[in-house]
């Protein structure tokens, strides 16, 4: 018989460096589960991804207390602001435009993000990509 699930928790963590600390641990500490257990975990998994990187991860927590996650990609504007090497988007991006980003850049986010958007093929992909870079402020060159 499956385990019942008690909860679904969605996070964005840097990889590799989840601590007991908000947000892990007031998030899942709530449903019971072994947050030590979890960072270990997590740091262990994501090490292959760069120091930092913010990743999105979905952790379900069962009736029994025990637990298991999936570590998606990083969200689209995090890989945007890395790639225009910005601390943050604009705060009016009709207006203010505050960097920029080369098609091959887009091109590159879309390939990592592919697996977890709702895309047919890498040019849907990239236009979703590309609205999401509009709506931060940063224009596409070329």
């Amino acid at each position: 018989m499956a385990k019942k699930i008690l909860a679904s928790v969605r996070l964005q963590i840097p990889a590799g460096q989840a601590t007991a600390q908000y947000p892990v641990g007031p998030s899942l500490g709530q449903h019971g589960i072994n947050i030590g257990e979890f960072v270990r975990q997590f740091n262990s998994q994501t090490q292959s991804y760069e120091a930092g990187l913010t990743v999105s991860v979905i952790v379900t927590v069962y009736g029994d207390r025990s637990f298991n996650f999936i570590v998606k990609s990083p969200p689209a504007s995090v890989l945007l602001k890395r790639a225009a090497k910005l601390a943050k988007g604009s705060g009016k991006p009709n207006a203010e435009k505050v960097g920029s980003v080369t098609r091959k850049d887009l091109k590159e986010i879309a390939e990592m993000k592919m697996a977890d958007l709702n895309a047919s093929d890498i040019e849907s992909a990239m236009r979703m990509i590309e609205g999401t870079a509009y709506t931060m402020g940063i224009t596409i060159e070329g």
